[in-house]
């Protein structure tokens, strides 16, 4: 990839290092480049991150953004700590145990920080029609694709299984692969069904659900979000997607968990600071990017929780 190419230049002629070496990744904010990590181009995090990286360039005076996409929330946190980003969108779960050293952190906290929480991410799953699949337990035996590895999609499709009661390794044909390539297995009949965390509407599952009325429908899965919130705690809860959101027949229960934007914890106060001010001052445009743009406030940005707040965007949120 590019951006990996280039920050293993720059290591090597900085501190003749290779690029394994985490803490040796130069930062770019001194040159006033800056790159945002997003997740599948045909998902929210990548529409959003792009509009969000286009106003920071625009009002920040002496800094570039440039939105990247990646494998989502895991590639993200990975890639942020590593010093191939420098900032990075990410679902709630993921941060949660990056930042607290569990799951695939165990015993290892990442040096994050949050500069917001922002819109809530809708875990949407999409089942063929003729699967007759009624409910998130009724997957057992089909081939269903949890996302992109490591990624949010892929964390919590896995947790939900486990509420319905499978083993999500052994109990379907787990596949995973990113939006893009699972649209076009619904497509071609070769997936039954799809995970995918995303702000409202998602644009790959517009498109899925458009492509072919009635020949795709959200599978409703609110009955797994009580064993989910009894072992995880409130990160994740329980929404409606109205049925105005892709047009569907009905609304549909689903899972929601929150969305923050990261930085490493040695970003300079004063980029923080100016990075957090700039997405609430130009919120409006960002809103017109995607309509979740909208979707979060300055009362609740703070609210990070356990994520630590940047001491840089704190200082925005307090009015210093």
């Amino acid at each position: 990839m590019r951006v990996r190419a280039l920050v293993c230049t720059l290591v090597v002629a900085v501190a003749l290092t290779g690029c394994a070496n985490a803490a040796a990744a130069p930062r770019r904010w001194h040159e006033g480049r800056l790159f945002l990590a997003t997740g599948n181009t045909s998902g929210t995090f990548y529409q959003l991150g792009g509009g969000y990286a286009d106003l920071v360039s625009t009002y920040l005076p002496g800094y570039e953004v440039r939105a990247e996409p990646s494998g989502a929330s895991g590639d993200n946190v990975d890639r942020l700590a590593s010093g191939d980003m420098e900032l990075a969108l990410c679902s709630g779960d993921t941060a949660a145990d990056a930042a607290e050293g569990r799951g695939p952190y165990a015993g290892k906290p990442q040096p994050i920080r949050a500069l917001a929480r922002l819109y809530r991410n809708t875990m949407n799953v999409v089942v063929r029609t003729d699967a007759k699949i009624r409910k998130v337990a009724d997957l057992r035996g089909r081939r269903v694709s949890t996302g992109t590895l490591n990624s949010s999609t892929d964390l919590l499709a896995g947790r939900m299984l486990e509420a319905a009661g499978l083993n999500p390794d052994t109990d379907i044909q787990r596949l995973r692969t990113s939006l893009p390539d699972t649209v076009n297995g619904m497509r071609a009949g070769s997936v039954d069904a799809l995970f995918f965390t995303g702000g409202l509407p998602t644009p790959g599952i517009t498109d899925l659900l458009d492509s072919a009325p009635g020949k795709f429908a959200l599978l409703p899965a609110g009955d797994v979000v009580e064993p989910l919130a009894a072992k995880y705690g409130s990160v994740y809860s329980k929404a409606t997607i109205s049925k105005d959101v892709y047009h569907t027949e009905a609304d549909v229960e689903a899972i929601v968990l929150p969305t923050l934007l990261l930085v490493p914890a040695d970003m300079p106060d004063d980029l923080a600071y100016n990075l957090t001010k700039v997405l609430f001052e130009h919120q409006a445009e960002l809103a017109k990017v995607h309509p979740e743009g909208a979707n979060f406030d300055r009362a609740s940005g703070a609210q990070t929780q356990p994520v630590p707040l940047h001491p840089g965007a704190r200082r925005y949120y307090q009015g210093r």
